[in-house]
């Protein structure tokens, strides 16, 4: 009931100062959405207020809603990012990433972008009832300096950051070379507290303690 009162006074200055912002699922009026925002502003109204208002601009302005599985068929064709056919063996979504078949191309730069928010947007939809997290793995065998994308880097931290609070649960940094650790030297301060969320690990770990036999993906068979 206590949260329901705070949903309303969000929902109520959104309605007042931004009449321009979608309603419906994902939009000023959507509960669940609003009270994620509370849970990651500690309740504070006005700053749960700024930050949602700035996360519905960006989802309008990304055309999130827009993405759809033929949108980013070319680029899901690489193989680079996907969503495993199942969850870890606490119930979250899993996306992984393999850095190996990532070469950045500035003209792909935004492709790589909607591949990304696709991904993100179709864990969240496949979390199960209670869950609210998703598990990221990056799978860095193979990973060359070729490989390594700071602009793309830099949007996925914004992205988790600002539009999607605290969704993610855990990332694995699977097979990490030693080429990776300069790279990852530079962005770890980007991610202050979420930094915590980073575990380096080998695909031995990743298939012992995240999954079951029938669940791993094919990738750290």
């Amino acid at each position: 009931m206590e949260h329901s009162k705070f949903v309303e006074e969000v929902k109520s200055q959104l309605e007042s100062e931004h009449k321009d912002l979608p309603v419906g699922r994902n939009g000023r009026d959507d509960n669940d959405l609003i009270l994620w925002f509370l849970r990651d502003r500690k309740f504070l109204v006005q700053a749960t207020v700024s930050k949602l208002a700035k996360a519905l601009e960006w989802r309008r302005d990304f055309g999130v809603d827009k993405i759809t599985d033929v949108s980013i068929r070319r680029m899901a064709a690489t193989g680079k990012a996907y969503l495993h056919t199942s969850p870890d063996v606490e119930g979250r979504p899993v996306v992984i990433v393999v850095a190996a078949k990532h070469f950045p191309v500035e003209e792909e730069l935004v492709e790589s972008e909607q591949l990304c928010i696709y991904l993100i947007e179709k864990a969240l939809s496949q979390l199960p009832p209670g869950g609210d997290k998703m598990l990221g793995i990056f799978y860095l065998r193979g990973f060359k300096s070729r490989n390594g994308d700071l602009k793309f880097m830099k949007f996925l931290i914004d992205v988790f950051f600002n539009y999607y609070p605290k969704r993610m649960g855990q990332v694995l940094f699977v097979d990490a070379p030693y080429i990776f650790q300069p790279g990852w030297n530079m962005v770890r301060p980007w991610l202050k507290s979420y930094a915590n969320l980073v575990r380096f690990c080998s695909v031995a770990e990743v298939r012992e303690q995240y999954f079951t036999p029938a669940t791993v993906p094919v990738d750290f068979m």
